[in-house]
């Protein structure tokens, strides 16, 4: 098929490569553009803006594409069917109605559960068992278009929104293509409205880690904010991310560390910390870091 290709992130780039390994035409990549960044605050181009260069592929980055002139680029294009993957903006209906198959979304969760941005964080930070990909016909309202294929897959119980992210990338590219080979067969399945639940963004507020908490709940917190934003505490009057946990017996006054393996009393039973970071360094797993900063037993974590 003659595909455009919108995307952004870095989860979008192996559903480019898989199109192209898949004999599709790419014929056009549009993605958000170049944005300050780094020390220098200098103009750096996103995951898929890079990838396709390299590709030397046809790179778009419209600030917006309500113009009735980005509008009639697209449609110019002639394309059977827009992939989208993360994004970034809205798509007007002259856009979702220009490609002859329209715009497919490859979007990170079991719709109607999760719609919106941060799928990933949420189904974590929820506890849920499960999550997937859908290919969804695009429509205007936010993830709100039938499903034309899903797949499910367990969250594992030590499982980071990094971890997911890297497996739902690949889960999604196989789809896509499975859907794109299967499209004139396939039957798309209207959402049921009974199960709508929305991710919205992670707010910086949420990653605060309240050790009067539960430690399940501490549990989500942490792997689902790893890698970003990242959950954090105070250490010894330092901020510090905390990236990995898993729940430990133990019980103590809430934030104490109980022993010289990182187990943190909560709330409510206890977690250990398994990943850490201090401002301006690498992450480090726990027994790395104790030897650069040791936090002996007693110690209390946070509040700010």
């Amino acid at each position: 098929m003659r595909v455009i290709f919108m995307g952004t992130p870095e989860f979008s780039v192996p559903v480019l490569d898989a199109l192209i390994e898949a004999g599709h035409e790419i014929a056009a990549v549009y993605c958000q553009p170049p944005r300050p960044a780094g020390r220098g605050k200098k103009d750096r181009p996103t995951p898929v803006h890079a990838r396709a260069a390299a590709l030397g592929l046809d790179v778009r980055h419209p600030i917006s594409l309500k113009s009735a002139e980005a509008q009639a680029e697209f449609a110019a294009l002639n394309a059977d069917v827009a992939v989208v993957v993360a994004y970034g903006l809205i798509l007007p209906q002259a856009v979702l109605d220009a490609p002859r198959h329209g715009c497919l979304n490859i979007h990170a969760s079991l719709l109607p559960r999760w719609r919106g941005a941060a799928p990933l964080h949420r189904a974590i930070m929820a506890g849920d068992d499960q999550t997937g990909i859908c290919i969804m016909q695009m429509e205007a309202g936010l993830d709100t278009g039938p499903v034309l294929l899903r797949r499910a897959t367990p969250i594992g119980t030590e499982e980071t929104t990094g971890i997911l992210h890297d497996r739902l990338s690949a889960m999604g590219a196989e789809l896509i293509i499975e859907a794109l080979a299967r499209l004139s067969e396939l039957v798309p399945e209207q959402q049921d409205e009974t199960g709508v639940t929305y991710a919205e963004k992670i707010a910086k507020s949420e990653a605060r880690i309240d050790w009067n908490a539960p430690a399940a709940t501490i549990d989500r917190q942490i792997r689902g904010l790893s890698p970003f934003p990242g959950a954090w505490s105070m250490i010894d009057g330092e901020r510090v991310k905390i990236l990995g946990a898993r729940l430990v017996e133990g019980e103590g006054a809430p934030g104490t560390v109980l022993d010289e393996a990182l187990r943190v009393s909560c709330g409510k039973g206890a977690v250990q910390l398994t990943r850490l970071q201090r401002a301006g360094k690498a992450a480090q797993d726990a027994e790395t870091f104790l030897r650069g900063w040791p936090v002996p037993p007693g110690t209390q974590l946070g509040p700010e």
